[in-house]
């Protein structure tokens, strides 16, 4: 049976490799509004490909969450707590999916959404990484003993 630390230490390898999973969709839908701001894509592939991510997005963060707090990281569960409020306000008012009639007037508000999306889950993935590597270490001082 593997020790406390040994678990916390998977479980943090989980968190950020989800982590990274929920940075490349962020970053997947800012560069199709990247695209559609340069015109290189149309506004209804645009619109159709962020809204195929945007699901996936909110339940694996939701997914992260959860696993947060069923591993007893609470400080984590907290700092995830704003984002995952403000996915399911999103998704209870219906304003997760992007419009294709207004997705040109909405685009700088979409972007700065995403980007803050990005700042955060980049804050999210660095102390992850952090506690990743100080379990690591402190499972290693406990097998050096």
């Amino acid at each position: 049976m593997p020790s406390p630390t040994m678990a916390d230490v998977w479980a943090w390898m989980i968190f950020f490799f989800m982590l990274v999973a929920l940075i490349v969709m962020v970053v997947f839908q800012l560069m199709c509004l990247a695209d559609l701001e340069f015109d290189y894509i149309n506004p209804y592939d645009s619109a159709s490909r962020i809204n195929k991510v945007i699901l996936p997005e909110f339940i694996t963060h939701g997914v992260l969450c959860f696993l947060y707090l069923v591993t007893g990281h609470w400080i984590a569960a907290l700092i995830c707590v704003p984002y995952l409020y403000y996915n399911v306000r999103l998704y209870l008012e219906r304003q997760h999916l992007i419009d294709v009639t207004e997705i040109f007037n909405q685009l700088n508000y979409e972007k700065k959404r995403r980007l803050w999306k990005l700042a955060y889950l980049v804050l999210l993935l660095f102390m992850s990484l952090f506690m990743l590597i100080y379990s690591a270490l402190e499972d290693d001082d406990e097998h050096s003993q």
